[in-house]
C-alpha cells in the first residue's frame, strides 16, 4: 500500500485572496482520499491583513475546509501572542506537533500539542515529528519569549523513539528553512517551511520537499516500499472551495478594508528581488510613505516587504496594508551622522552576513547611497542632496521591528526613538490618499560595481 502525505506551508497572506485560499482548500478536497495525510509546516495563520485584524483566527475557515492531520509552527505563528496561538490551536482540527518549541522551561502549549505523533494506516505504521526554527525569538520579537532548541538532536532522538515504537516510515515537519541537517538523521521524509523556494530534493537518502509560499502549490508525497517521491500541484486551477471563499470575503468586508484609495496606472511588482534587491518602486513606495508620515529626514527598511499579486489599477487599503501587515508602530529615530552612515551600511545584507546573496539591498528614502561592492564599503551618501554630515543629528523613520530586532540593524535601538507616528501599515494608506500612488526609481541607490537584478 502506498501512504500519501499533501503539503502546504507558508500560507500566510493568501488568507487576503478569498480565492486562492479557497483554490488550496479545493486542491486538497480534490486529491484526498483514505490513504492521506494532509499536512502544515507552518505559518500557516499569517501574516497578512485578516491575520492582523483578527490575530490568525482567519485560518479557521481553511483548518476547517481541509481539515488537516498534522501541523507545526512557524515563527509568524507567534505573531499576535502566546494566548492567540494557543485558541487557535485549541479550535482547529488538526493535531499541531512542537517538539522543540519551549516557553519557561516547559514545551510550549503543551496541553493542545505533542512533541511526536505515530499513526497507521492498512498496517503501515507512520511517525511525525514537528520542529521549528532556532532562530524564531531573534526574528519576531513577539516569541522572545520562547526557547527553541536545535532541532537536529531533538529530531535524532524523536525518530528513535518512533522506530522503537514501530515506525515504518518518519517524517518531519520542519519550519526551519535549508533542513540539509535533518537529512543526516534515520527520517525518510522533511517537509520544509520557512524558506520559500519550492523544493524537491533528496539529501543522503532523505527527500527534503517545500511547496513554496501562498497557497499556490501543494505537494504530494508517496510512501511506498521504495524510495518516497514528490510531485508539486498547481492550485491556479482548482475549483475554489465555496465556504472557504465566502467565509474570507465575510471578514475582508468587516475590516472596512476594501475602501479605494489610489490608483496605478502601471502595475507594482512584489517579486522576491522587487523586495529585496536594493531600489525599486515597491520599495521606494514604502520607505517614501514611512518618511512623509513621520516627517523624518530619512526612512530604512531591510527587509519585511511581503510577497504576493502585483498592485494593479484600483488599489485597496487592504493592499497596502498587505504590503507589511504586521502592526508595528512606525519610530522616528535621531541618529548622528556617524551611526546613521552605518545604518546605510546595514542596508547591504552582505556587510553583516558575508554568506547572503550579494544582491540583497535594502530600501532608503531621503537620501541617495553609493555602495561599493568590490570591498562592501560605503563609497558616499547624501541627505537631501548635501554629504552625510558626521556631526549632524538625523531623524530616520523606521519600523519598530527594526529597532527591536538586532539580527538587521545594530546602529540604533528603540532607545534612540524620539516619538511614534502610527503604524507602518497606516503610513502606507494616509499616504495614498494623500500623495496618490505612482512610485518610480530614480537613483537614489547606486551599485556601480554590480550588475543588479532588474527590478521596477
Amino acid at each position: 500500500m502506498v501512504v500519501r502525505l499533501l503539503q502546504y506551508a507558508d500560507v500566510e497572506n493568501a488568507y487576503d485572496s478569498p480565492e486562492r485560499i479557497g483554490r488550496l482548500a479545493g486542491r486538497i478536497e480534490e486529491l484526498r482520499d483514505e490513504r492521506t495525510f494532509v499536512c502544515g509546516a507552518g505559518d500557516d495563520t499569517g501574516p497578512g491583513v485578516l491575520s492582523l485584524v483578527t490575530g490568525g483566527r482567519q485560518s479557521l475557515p481553511f483548518f476547517d475546509a481541509a481539515s488537516p492531520d498534522f501541523e507545526t509552527f512557524g515563527n509568524h505563528d507567534f505573531d499576535h501572542g502566546f494566548d492567540a496561538i494557543r485558541e487557535i490551536v485549541r479550535e482547529s482540527p488538526q493535531r499541531w506537533l512542537n517538539a522543540n518549541v519551549e516557553r519557561d522551561g516547559k514545551r510550549f502549549a503543551a496541553e493542545h500539542t505533542a512533541p511526536t505523533a505515530l499513526v497507521e494506516r492498512d498496517g503501515r505504521r507512520i511517525g511525525f515529528v514537528g520542529v521549528t526554527a532556532p532562530e524564531t525569538p531573534d526574528i519576531n520579537p513577539a516569541a522572545e519569549e520562547l526557547t527553541v532548541l536545535d532541532p537536529v538532536p531533538v529530531v535524532r532522538d524523536a525518530a528513535a523513539h518512533l522506530r522503537d515504537r514501530g515506525a515504518d516510515h518518519v517524517v518531519v515537519l520542519s519550519h526551519c528553512g535549508d533542513d540539509a541537517d535533518l537529512a543526516e538523521l534515520d527520517v525518510d521524509v522533511v517537509l520544509g517551511g520557512h524558506e520559500h523556494e519550492e523544493r524537491i530534493e533528496r539529501v543522503d537518502g532523505t527527500l527534503l520537499t517545500r511547496p513554496g509560499d501562498l497557497g499556490r502549490t501543494l505537494l504530494e508525497v508517496e510512501l511506498g516500499e521504495g524510495r518516497p517521491t514528490a510531485t508539486h500541484h498547481d492550485t491556479a486551477d482548482a475549483t475554489p472551495d465555496a465556504d472557504v471563499v465566502a467565509a474570507l470575503r465575510n471578514l475582508l468586508d468587516e475590516t472596512g478594508l476594501t475602501e479605494t484609495v489610489g490608483t496605478l496606472d502601471e502595475p507594482v511588482l512584489r517579486h522576491d528581488r522587487a523586495r529585496k534587491a536594493g531600489e525599486s518602486r515597491l520599495g521606494n513606495l514604502v520607505v517614501d510613505a514611512q518618511r512623509w508620515r513621520a516627517d523624518a529626514d530619512v526612512a530604512l527598511a531591510l527587509g519585511g516587504i511581503r510577497p504576493g499579486d502585483p498592485l494593479e489599477g484600483t488599489v485597496t487599503a487592504a493592499d497596502l496594508v498587505g504590503l507589511m501587515p504586521y502592526g508595528n508602530d512606525l519610530l522616528a529615530v535621531e541618529l548622528p551622522g556617524e551611526r546613521l552612515a552605518e545604518a546605510f551600511r546595514e542596508l547591504s545584507l552582505s556587510y553583516r552576513y558575508p554568506d547572503s546573496p550579494q544582491y540583497m539591498f535594502g530600501h532608503v528614502s531621503g537620501a541617495t547611497v553609493t555602495w561599493d561592492d568590490r570591498d562592501d564599503t560605503l563609497s558616499e551618501a547624501t541627505v537631501d542632496g548635501r554629504p552625510l554630515d558626521p556631526e549632524r543629528r538625523y531623524e530616520v523613520a523606521v519600523s519598530e521591528y527594526f529597532a527591536e530586532a538586532d539580527n538587521l540593524f545594530t546602529s540604533f535601538d528603540r532607545n534612540d526613538a524620539v516619538r511614534t507616528c502610527g503604524t507602518v501599515h497606516d503610513a502606507l494608506v494616509e499616504y495614498a490618499r494623500e500623495r496618490g500612488l505612482d512610485p518610480t526609481v530614480d537613483g537614489r541607490i547606486r551599485r556601480p560595481h554590480f550588475d543588479p537584478p532588474t527590478v521596477r
